[in-house]
This record gives C-alpha cells, sequence and structure tokens, in this order.
C-alpha cells in the first residue's frame, strides 16, 4: 500500500469519525439513550456535567485503550496508541454535533424518536467508512479484538457481551447517582443495539466497491 493511499485511508477515517460522532449527538439530543458503548459515558456526562459528553467519551474510550494494552501486553502494537489522539477527535466532533443539533426542538415524543432513528443512520454510516478505510479500529472494538485474541473467544460473541456489560454498567451507574432511577439507558439504546449493524452491513454493501476504487493508488496496486 502506497504512502498516498494510507494518507487517503486515514483522512477517509478521521471523516468517519465526524459522521459517528454527530450520529451519536443526534441521538443523544433526543434524550431516549444513545448506543451501548457510548453509555456509560452518557451516564457520567449527566452526573458530572463540568465535562461534556464529549469529554467523557474521551476518558471512556482512553480506558479502553489502556484496558488494551493490559491485555495484550507486548502484543499490543505501537501504531494502535494513535487510537488515543484519534479519540480526542472524537471526543470534539461529539461537542461539536451537540452544537449542531441543539437547535432542534425535540419537546415531543415522535419527534425524538426520529433523531434516535437519524442518529443511528448517521452512526452506521460513519462506522461503515472506518471499516473500509480499514487502517485502524476505534478503542471499543479494538478492546473486543483484544478480549477476543487474549480469551481465544469469538469477536461476535465478545462483541455482544462487550455491549450488554457496558449497559449494564451504565445503568447501575444511573441506580447509584440518581437515587435508584434509570437515566440516560433508554428505548433508544435497545433500538441502536438491534439496528446499528444492520445499517452497516447496508452502507458497506452500497458504499465498499465506489470508496475503494477512490482510495486505491492505481500506479503501484490493484484496485477493485
Amino acid at each position: 500500500m502506497s504512502k498516498k493511499e494510507i494518507a487517503k485511508r486515514y483522512i477517509l477515517f478521521i471523516i468517519s469519525l465526524f459522521f459517528s460522532a454527530v450520529g451519536v449527538a443526534f441521538t443523544k439530543c433526543a434524550e431516549l439513550g444513545v448506543s451501548p458503548i457510548s453509555s456509560v459515558a452518557n451516564v457520567l456526562s449527566c452526573k458530572f456535567s463540568a465535562l461534556s459528553l464529549g469529554y467523557w467519551l474521551i476518558i471512556w474510550n482512553c480506558i479502553l485503550i489502556l484496558g488494551q494494552i493490559i491485555l495484550l501486553r507486548k502484543k499490543f502494537e505501537v501504531i494502535q496508541l494513535l487510537q488515543i489522539p484519534l479519540s480526542f477527535l472524537f471526543g470534539w466532533f461529539t461537542d461539536f454535533g451537540m452544537w449542531l443539533v441543539s437547535f432542534i426542538p425535540v419537546k415531543v415524543y415522535p419527534v425524538r424518536l426520529l433523531m434516535v432513528l437519524i442518529g443511528i443512520v448517521i452512526l452506521s454510516f460513519g462506522i461503515s467508512l472506518s471499516v473500509i478505510a480499514n487502517v485502524i479500529m476505534n478503542s471499543g472494538e479494538a478492546f473486543v479484538k483484544a478480549v477476543a485474541e487474549t480469551f481465544k473467544k469469538n469477536f461476535g460473541n465478545i462483541k455482544i457481551g462487550f455491549d450488554v456489560m457496558c449497559v449494564v454498567t451504565a445503568v447501575a451507574l444511573s441506580l447509584v447517582f440518581f437515587d435508584f432511577t434509570i437515566v440516560g439507558t433508554r428505548e433508544g439504546t435497545i433500538i441502536s443495539a438491534l439496528l446499528t449493524g444492520v445499517f452497516v452491513k447496508l452502507f458497506n454493501k452500497l458504499l465498499k466497491k465506489p470508496v475503494e476504487s477512490i482510495l486505491c493508488d492505481k500506479s503501484t496496486a490493484k484496485c477493485l
């Protein structure tokens, strides 16, 4: 892979982070719960509002990166430290997305539900672009991969377990912080868990070939 193609793939990955962050912002604005992987940061942002959701996501992602280092030890690749600056970008993009959607009125339930669905579509689009970029995994997926490799388990099964763990942790924190009241984890979280994968597969099918043709350096590589 040429340097030119690698550069284009990293640019695409940064673009994917922007769309993923805006998708999170849409679901957050609806206040019906966010995606499972963002649910812990969402609850913490509700309790400790001195830090924005974006900064709590940065902290959460850095915890997941630390988890990878502990699990993989010498097998942890130095290139994966790029997850740290990319996590900061994702957090900043999320806060920017929150500002973008702050002007949308969401007082009635149907509008809030629509915001969740729009957020899921945008998030899925972003995830699809990151998969096509194929340069580095986001911290959540990378942590799941580290667990799967360490314990020699199926990635898909660990991913499901990780999502469930995130939601359970978010609910537990909510019960502790808000007098046994569930805050920040609602039906939107379940809808996101059910639909995100479906839309990611759809976008991958539609976008993979045309985007790969743009990314591929035809002078040095055999393109799809």
